[in-house]
């Protein structure tokens, strides 16, 4: 078993007490990611985090020279966490350049072809033969030792055998220097590519900061701040897309959900006013589910302890955005925030159908009976829901920050549709007495 310090509760401690253990000047902390969750965004984006913005252009230089840009400006957005922020490093990484002077080599009589074999054994080495011991492979292969290849002058002290005999040193025959290169290259749609990564604060949504990010930018490129150099193009990418992607087909699922609840209630009652009536509670149900999320971003929510266990940890309490999970809870929520309106709809319509009322103490009596008599299994129907979701709510480990969110607007939906015992009778008495003769 092991013993954390106190303060530590979850991953995302753990990761606290990394960033400040691993501080130094001049470097970066990449964005807490696990190692399924990294493989599933580098999938999903090609980037190694959460959220970025990819820089297309025509030549090395100039997307890493405009992605330096943006990296100065992204650190003053407000919701991205400076410190995280980073662009790609495209040029800048050592290469030995070998140069042949054909002049040279002409008056020594060799050829390019000769000249570069003897570079490639030098250096890479050459496959001579393979060894066979039962089934094992092994090639054998020669090359220089390391001592005599490991600088440029032991470079141009490798000797070149000429036509004529003569051993001549790389250095009268060829340039060797060191330049600057390309340390990866990447490309997309056909253009050479660079990243500039950044994080976001915890308590903000994905959605909201790049939004934020983008507008900024766009300022500063309204204003002449930041130049984009010509052929050069950036979009933002990440893990935030899949959400603007599923919020485009939710804006048709949610009024889709809502039709079909809103037409199996007609078909039930046969009547648009009883339908709009029951209809009442999923408003009340889902204005429930967004309060209690709203709740979860309150530091006082919850904040006591029982039997010694703090239920701001136990209930993850904390700032829950409105992700794709949050929204597919909303759905599932349409689906039972009728329940307690339909079993009290029922039982009036029934007893007004068996017995017309022709009074409005009649129907003000029968609305409070109606209440009485359902009480119960409203009571029942709610806190069966509520219990069930109960175990997801307080769920821990892998999944729990999708299930937590989804299952957040159905219990605070749950709360919301008691409500309903009162709102239900009061509307329906008040159509009965509309409806009778004056």
């Amino acid at each position: 078993m092991r013993n954390w310090r106190d303060h530590i509760h979850s991953p995302e401690d753990i990761w606290e007490e990394i960033i400040k253990a691993g501080e130094a000047p001049g470097l970066t902390s990449a964005p807490m990611l696990m190692p399924i969750n990294t493989r599933i965004i580098m999938l999903q984006s090609g980037m190694r985090a959460p959220m970025g913005i990819k820089v297309y252009g025509p030549e090395l230089e100039t997307i890493e020279s405009f992605g330096m840009k943006l990296e100065a400006l992204l650190r003053n957005v407000d919701g991205i966490r400076p410190e995280t922020v980073f662009a790609d490093r495209v040029v800048g990484k050592p290469y030995i350049e070998i140069d042949i002077d054909r002049e040279a080599i002409g008056r020594y009589g060799l050829t390019i072809g000769r000249v570069q074999d003897v570079i490639q054994v030098a250096l890479g080495g050459r496959t001579l033969t393979t060894t066979v011991e039962g089934r094992e492979r092994y090639p054998v292969r020669v090359r220089y030792m390391r001592e005599e290849r490991d600088s440029i002058e032991a470079l141009g002290r490798v000797l070149v055998a000429a036509p004529g005999g003569e051993q001549i040193p790389l250095e009268q025959l060829t340039e060797v220097r060191y330049v600057k290169g390309p340390q990866v290259i990447k490309s997309e749609d056909t253009f050479l590519t660079s990243y500039v990564l950044f994080d976001k604060l915890p308590e903000l949504s994905e959605v909201d900061v790049v939004h934020d990010a983008r507008a900024y930018l766009t300022a500063k490129i309204e204003s002449g701040e930041l130049e984009v150099p010509a052929g050069v193009s950036y979009r933002f990418a990440g893990s935030y897309e899949n959400q603007v992607r599923s919020e485009q087909r939710l804006i048709l699922l949610i009024p889709v959900a809502l039709t079909l609840v809103f037409l199996l209630l007609y078909l039930q009652f046969r009547r648009v006013v009883t339908t709009l009536i029951i209809y009442s509670g999923v408003v009340l149900c889902v204005a429930g589910g967004f309060i209690l999320i709203w709740l979860y971003g309150r530091p006082w929510f919850l904040g006591f302890e029982i039997l010694g266990t703090d239920m701001q940890h136990l209930l993850h309490i904390g700032t829950i955005n409105l992700s794709v999970a949050v929204w597919v809870g909303v759905i599932a929520l349409l689906g039972i925030a009728t329940d307690t309106g339909v079993v009290m709809a029922t039982y009036l319509a029934q007893r007004f159908r068996a017995a017309p009322a022709h009074t409005v103490e009649e129907v003000r009596d029968r609305a409070v009976e109606a209440g009485q008599r359902r009480v119960r299994p409203c009571l029942m129907t709610t806190a069966t829901t509520a219990l069930a979701l109960l175990p997801v709510i307080t769920s821990q480990g892998r999944g729990a920050d999708v299930m937590v969110p989804m299952a957040l607007p159905s219990v605070g939906g749950m709360g919301a549709i008691l409500l309903t015992l009162f709102v239900v009778p009061v509307l329906y008495a008040w159509v009965e007495e509309r409806r009778l003769p004056s």
